[in-house]
């Protein structure tokens, strides 16, 4: 792969990961209507996600290293009290167990491991039928049109005032099915989770925040899973310095544009972007038929 390639799809990626456009339904009717070759290769593609998910680690660093360190310490806790139950039944005595969801980020742990199931399970049963309708432009274009509508409702949606420790398990799980079904191509993943968070009343900024930290589960479960699948090939020395570059520029611009969707969706901005999905998307289903 030769440096402007590399470059191109780096910034693409950055760009799709977080504006609410589809990645993957730009890269269905890049293919499709346009017959552009984008295949990166199983290895560049899971570079290019550690890239945008260094852009959610370093804009977002202070709650992760918090919903870090409060993971370890649920898990303590969790053996803790594991100790604690068999202690009171050989001896007879109550001791009390540890309270494992004490504090807001404690919360926000079980939050993403909530909506990270649904996902997950969306991921691994249609995951053959999703690729196969990415071949098509009518879905891609359709899931465009859909996206344009979401974002038209965040955009009217009223603003609410809920963080980690008044959001629900089961509006947990809800978002997480959003964002399951966002993995069709054309519905964007950012656009879906973000209105489905607003919908649910969070706080504007606590919906981005929650939208993309929460994706960090998925992308690194289904870069785990690619891996398996790279093959051995060797690459010369100009190629590995192209693919670095590439991740460097996904991540740089995706960081850009997590800050990007912060303001548009404080200013209630999504205009545009309703607008543009709501176009490519009719004219992917336009170009379905005529071709």
């Amino acid at each position: 792969m030769d440096l402007l390639k590399a470059i191109f799809l780096g910034f693409i990626q950055g760009v799709t990961e977080f504006l609410p456009v589809s990645s993957s339904g730009h890269l269905a009717i890049m293919k499709n209507l346009l017959h552009m070759d984008l295949d990166t290769g199983l290895l560049f593609d899971v570079l290019l996600h550690l890239g945008t998910l260094a852009a959610i680690f370093v804009a977002f660093w202070k709650d992760i290293k918090e919903l870090i360190i409060e993971g370890f310490r649920i898990i303590g806790d969790f053996f803790a009290n594991l100790g604690i139950f068999f202690s009171n039944a050989a001896s007879g005595r109550k001791r009390e167990f540890r309270k494992i969801i004490s504090t807001p980020y404690r919360r926000f742990v079980m939050l993403v491991i909530v909506s990270t199931i649904p996902t997950g399970i969306i991921g691994v049963i249609f995951n053959d039928a999703i690729t196969l309708v990415g071949q098509t432009l009518l879905v891609p274009g359709l899931c465009l049109i859909l996206t344009s509508i979401l974002l038209a409702i965040a955009d009217r949606v009223k603003t609410g005032t809920k963080q980690a420790q008044d959001t629900s398990f089961a509006e947990a799980g809800l978002i997480g099915l959003a964002q399951g079904i966002a993995t069709l191509p054309g519905l964007s993943r950012s656009g879906t989770t973000i209105t489905a968070c607003l919908l649910s009343g969070f706080e504007r900024d606590f919906a981005v925040k929650y939208s993309f930290i929460m994706s960090i589960p998925a992308v690194l479960g289904a870069a785990v899973l690619e891996l398996k699948d790279i093959s051995g090939a060797a690459l010369s020395g100009s190629e590995l310095v192209n693919y670095l570059i590439g991740t460097i520029v996904a991540g740089v611009v995706g960081y850009i544009c997590i800050k990007t969707m912060l303001k548009i969706v404080r200013g209630k901005k999504f205009r545009i972007f309703t607008y543009y999905c709501l176009i490519v998307g009719l004219l992917a289903v336009v170009g379905y038929f005529a071709f």
